[in-house]
């Protein structure tokens, strides 16, 4: 017999409005039970769902999805929600090939009204479904559940700008706080006030106050902004003002977030309301779960099976830095409320005056870091692939324009093996490619990361240095850096001599699989070789030390790479040679990301979906045609 009789009668929104509140109260233990049980087996993020089962289900139970609408942000803790829009069965197969996702996806369910797998967007995306459905006259409403995290977004506060009263803009933004104080809101007065404003009669007075007077010819509305202002000022008086109404929005809070009676009642007069509202509620992160309750950024994430998290080459990255900034007063560090993920921790213990963790806002922390150089620092910023793609603009401009002397750490560079699509580090190389003066390195290796990270400060100018998750692989080690062999040389080789016919050009982890794919290779009688790029920009020092070691029996050359093809490694190391060895001529085959988001299907790896694996690259050697390449 199952341990979640009412959790397993749950296919859809509908069988839990007909739950009673004690059975309510029994759905809730039975989702952390189930949370804790397949989350620890699967891996994911713990912590922040079980904050929220009792807001999920409120919301499920006031709100009419999928007609009405939820944007959740993160997407990460929108595992109830997935729970109880039946795909329960599924649950199983989360963050595998072919599984759930373990963010909102549009493709995966109608419940799923918009995707959400990098922060702070929450309130953008609702206020355009919210606009969408008053001008289709469909009376819909529109929820944003926004994380405290995601509230150091900008993006956030541009969105709350642009909240107009309107009506028919049925518009309700949840503030779901479980770490930090967004606002003034203590002490007793406070807590009383809070627990008037969320009462059922409250709203209706109020309601029915702005009816009233404003029907009034003439003095009725300025008379209603009038008792309005005066209202307002008095509370400040007593404990400071809100932002959020400061903004010209109803605020309601704060709200035990894990209160369901309590959050069912208030909701449900936010519908009523008929204006945009926002509802601040305290959550507890981890709840029901003791030992996440204590360490609650311990349970974030969580790998499968409950094995410890090892973020190799994060850590050396972070280790590198830390051991030139005790030597360099100057050295500077900074993240993107990524301190544990980036492996920073060391650096802010020991120099806590030169760390600067700036809340997830990319674009600030890259034009912070400008700032820094330009007032004679030298900053590391380490952000992942992903969420550096919003600083595009800060790098061109506000870096590269002006030759100011900012490291990037590019974490959790190429194709994502769990977090999906959304998580992808395959753009960086191509958009940083594009970037005036930029120098990008790749190293493959532990010591080729500590050179790289040495060289990065001392060219003087803007540069990153990308790497991967997970760790170093001790054949990449052992074939390109035998023992003695330090230092960055630009492109290192591998059985490349005097009849080979076929060179992998490759960088960073992907080296791993051209290895692999060239002993297949040899296998089959085809003599191989690897070059592995230490340096991808510029792209002609790459191109220069292959056009003075390719020998005359090389046929082919196949270009591997984890990232997008278009203006990426393949393309421009391949237009580089060309202009180094105009009188000779390779079959050339460019194996990348071609224009599509590679997400693998059941059973498949993502680098067999992205066309990248070992297989694949060893049947572009066998290939006797350009087939598509150059």
């Amino acid at each position: 017999m199952s341990d979640f009789l009412l959790l397993d009668s749950i296919s859809s929104p509908d069988d839990l409005k007909k739950l009673t509140p004690d059975e309510i109260t029994e759905l809730a233990s039975e989702i952390r039970s189930f949370l804790v049980d397949s989350v620890t087996t699967t891996g994911g993020h713990l912590s922040s769902n079980l904050g929220v089962v009792e807001l999920t289900i409120a919301l499920h139970r006031v709100f009419d999805c999928p007609r009405d609408n939820i944007v959740w942000d993160v997407g990460h803790q929108s595992y109830v929600h997935k729970l109880l829009t039946g795909r329960r069965e599924e649950f199983g197969t989360l963050r595998q090939p072919g599984g759930l996702s373990g963010f909102t996806r549009r493709s995966e369910s109608e419940y799923d009204c918009f995707g959400a797998g990098h922060s702070s967007t929450s309130v953008s995306a609702a206020l355009g479904l919210a606009e969408a459905e008053r001008l289709r006259g469909s009376g819909a409403f529109t929820v944003a559940v926004v994380g405290d995290g995601a509230f150091t977004g900008g993006m956030i506060h541009e969105a709350l700008n642009n909240c107009e009263d309107k009506k028919g803009l049925n518009l309700v933004i949840i503030l779901n706080e479980n770490e930090m104080s967004i606002s003034k809101n203590t002490g007793r007065f406070a807590e009383k006030l809070a627990k008037i404003r969320s009462t059922p009669s409250y709203f209706r007075t109020k309601a029915a106050t702005k009816r009233f007077l404003g029907r009034i010819p003439l003095i009725g509305k300025p008379l209603f902004r009038f008792i309005v202002g005066v209202k307002r000022t008095l509370k400040n008086l007593f404990y400071g003002s809100n932002y959020f109404e400061d903004l010209g929005l109803f605020y309601i809070g704060p709200v035990d977030g894990n209160d369901e009676r309590k959050l069912e009642s208030v909701l449900s007069e936010a519908k009523k309301y008929g204006e945009n509202v926002v509802i601040h509620i305290k959550t507890v992160k981890g709840k029901g779960y003791v030992p996440a309750e204590k360490t609650p950024s311990a349970y974030h994430s969580v790998s499968p099976g409950g094995k410890p998290r090892i973020n190799g080459f994060s850590e050396r990255f972070a280790g590198k830095l830390t051991e030139l900034a005790g030597k360099d007063e100057k050295i500077c560090a900074i993240t993107a409320a990524m301190t544990a993920g980036t492996g920073l921790g060391v650096f802010a213990e020991r120099f806590p005056d030169r760390f600067f963790d700036v809340g997830i806002a990319e674009e600030h922390a890259v034009t912070f870091a400008a700032g820094l150089a330009a007032g004679g620092m030298k900053p590391a910023a380490a952000v992942y692939s992903t969420f550096l793609q919003r600083a595009y603009d800060n790098l061109l401009h506000d870096v590269a324009l002006q030759k100011l002397p900012v490291v990037i750490g590019v974490d959790r560079a190429g194709l994502s093996t769990s977090d999906g699509a959304t998580h992808h580090g395959i753009f960086d190389v191509s958009f940083l490619s594009s970037i005036p003066g930029m120098t990008v390195f790749a190293p493959a290796t532990y010591a080729a990361l500590d050179a790289s990270v040495a060289a990065a400060f001392a060219s003087g100018g803007p540069a990153a240095v990308r790497y991967p998750a997970g760790v170093e692989d001790p054949a990449v080690v052992g074939a390109f850096y035998p023992e003695g062999s330090a230092g960055l040389r630009g492109v290192r080789f591998y059985r490349v001599n005097e009849g080979t016919a076929v060179v992998i050009v490759c960088h960073g982890r992907i080296a791993s699989a051209a290895l692999e794919a060239a002993d297949i290779l040899e296998k089959k009688g085809v003599r191989t070789g690897v070059a592995l790029c230490e340096i991808i920009k510029p792209y002609e020092i790459a191109a220069s030390i292959l056009a003075d070691n390719l020998p005359l029996s090389v046929e082919k050359l196949v270009f591997a790479e984890e990232e997008i093809r278009a203006g990426g490694f393949g393309m421009n190391l391949s237009d580089s040679l060309d202009r180094f060895l105009p009188d000779r001529s390779f079959v050339k085959i460019i194996l990348a990301s071609d224009d599509e988001f590679p997400v693998p299907e059941k059973g498949q790896t993502v680098f067999e979906a992205a066309g990248v694996d070992a297989g694949a690259i060893a049947k572009a050697g066998l290939q006797g045609a350009v087939d598509g390449g150059q």
